[in-house]
């Protein structure tokens, strides 16, 4: 009897240590999950052949008044363009070539890739007044922005923001995007399930991915792209500037010192996720 017991106990130590073995490689895997999947998520778009692009059109380009655009654009299937002779383009009128129909191809894959990320954080409100982490940011319907939108990259210059909306962006006269501690225009990207359009003086940062149409009215900047799949560009006396990313430098490595002794060395990592809006 004696023996019986200690067995059952032993059993039921093994078990409690087998289910808390079990428990810490499915907790590891869940956090192993969530930093994936956050990796993932703050990591930019390919663009392929259109990241050399500022503007990109399916159904033509039109402007009016002194526009300027910093690197190449194109459009096709529609390849009219109107008001060319007030355009100062510091880069390549590639017109309906070949290279503007690959950048169209590449366009296309690009936005599927924006309209895939996630894990997203539900955008409840209009953006303006927040100041958000890297993520992505998904309104089933329409995007506003009215006032001051500030991007923070956390000191990650590598880090992503990518807005989805289900239908329009559309910007308040004189909004703007702030980009701080390290966010970039080449890392924010704006999905838009239909069209786009810009307000008077208002300053955008990041590449726009429309389904359809993008307008820039009077005076509007982008620090970014206006790539449209199917619609037109519409411009008035903007200025379009294609963005570079800073180069991330690299550390060399600390070399490991070996403490010899009775004290332990430890390291903790932290994983966060961020669920909502911060204001």
């Amino acid at each position: 009897m004696p023996h019986f017991i200690f067995q059952a106990r032993q059993g039921r130590k093994r078990f409690r240590a087998v289910g808390a073995t079990a428990f810490a490689v499915v907790a590891a895997g869940m956090l192993v999950t969530l930093v994936g999947a956050a990796a993932a998520a703050s990591r930019p778009v390919p663009l392929g052949t259109a990241n050399s692009f500022a503007v990109l059109a399916g159904s033509g380009i039109t402007n009016t008044g002194p526009t300027t655009i910093t690197g190449d654009l194109g459009t096709y299937a529609t390849t009219s363009m109107t008001g060319t002779n007030q355009l100062t383009i510091h880069g390549t009128n590639h017109a309906g070539d070949s290279v503007t129909k690959g950048a169209k191809n590449d366009l296309v894959t690009a936005y599927n890739t924006a309209a895939g990320k996630g894990p997203t954080i539900a955008i409840v409100d209009d953006l303006g007044g927040h100041t958000l982490v890297p993520g992505v940011y998904n309104s089933a319907s329409s995007i506003g922005l009215t006032g001051t939108l500030t991007l923070d990259a956390k000191g990650n210059k590598n880090a992503a923001f990518i807005f989805q909306a289900g239908s329009t962006l559309t910007t308040a006269s004189a909004s703007r995007v702030k980009l701080i501690n390290g966010a970039q225009a080449c890392n924010v990207y704006w999905q838009i399930g239909s069209s786009a359009t810009l307000g008077t003086y208002s300053h955008l940062r990041g590449t726009i991915l429309a389904m359809q149409s993008i307008t820039l009215t009077t005076g509007a900047t982008v620090v970014g792209r206006v790539l449209a799949r199917v619609g037109a560009v519409t411009l008035d006396t903007n200025t379009i500037t294609r963005p570079t990313c800073a180069a991330t430098k690299k550390h060399s490595p600390t070399p490991h010192k070996t403490h010899h002794g009775h004290g332990t060395n430890s390291t903790a990592h932290t994983a966060r996720h961020h669920v909502g809006l911060t204001g």
